[in-house]
């Protein structure tokens, strides 16, 4: 592609759209990982997308190369509202199991009403993380997730509440993976075991509970708990 802005830009395009690239952008992006989520990489198609959009073929490989930079562009989007949310999550003022708290809330809330999000993981994830290794953003963006942690476990062991060997690493791993499976696992669980845990009174109970096994997992009085060792 040639470095001239599309003629779609200048004239309106579509939906009369001048010169607002942003807005072109973000529409072209939403667009995408609506698509990207439904079929994954290799069964969307830019065709489709540009269909849906109010931009052209021509303008979304003029933003974004071709369909695996569209892809990896939707990645970088899908981690930044996770990232900016947690960022503006307002903690330090907390102590630190409420902090905690607040934070296992937000990321099972986030999960929850993102499901695309978790669509688009799992379809990375299948793709072995290629396309988000060659994403310098992703890596800095999700610097960002466990710096907040260590700030919460630093709080909580120099407050003596915290156990000393929590990790915040592996803290990040067991929120993740407690709040991806309540919606990675949805249609599947629901089908076989029926959809209660899914209304919406189940998910508020999900929900406390997540947090409650987190903060049992990190607060420094469960910590002496030791399974038998016929159970290990």
């Amino acid at each position: 592609m040639s470095g001239e802005r599309p003629e779609v830009e200048r004239g309106g395009g579509r939906g009369g759209w001048k010169q607002d690239p942003a807005g072109v952008q973000s529409n072209i992006l939403a667009v995408a990982t609506s698509e990207f989520a439904a079929n994954g990489l290799s069964g969307a198609r830019i065709d489709e997308i540009a269909a849906k959009t109010r931009t052209s073929k021509r303008m979304i490989y003029y933003y974004f190369g071709d369909k695996e930079g569209l892809y990896r562009r939707v990645l970088e989007e899908a981690y930044r509202k996770i990232r900016e949310g947690e960022q503006r999550l307002d903690l330090d003022h907390l102590p630190p199991p409420e902090a905690l708290a607040q934070l296992v809330k937000f990321t099972f809330d986030h999960h929850s009403s993102n499901p695309d999000f978790i669509r688009l993981v799992m379809i990375e994830n299948i793709h072995d993380g290629a396309y988000l290794a060659q994403s310098q953003l992703i890596g800095r963006l999700n610097a960002g997730a466990v710096e907040k942690l260590e700030m919460i476990c630093r709080r909580g062991k120099e407050a003596g509440l915290f156990r000393e060997d929590i990790e915040p690493i592996e803290l990040h791993w067991q929120i993740s993976a407690l709040s991806f499976f309540n919606v990675s696992n949805r249609a599947t669980f629901s089908r076989i075991f029926g959809d209660r845990l899914c209304r919406p009174e189940g998910q508020a109970t999900l929900r406390q509970h997540v947090v409650d096994m987190v903060l049992r997992f990190a607060l420094k009085s469960h910590s002496d708990r030791r399974l038998p060792a016929a159970a290990l």
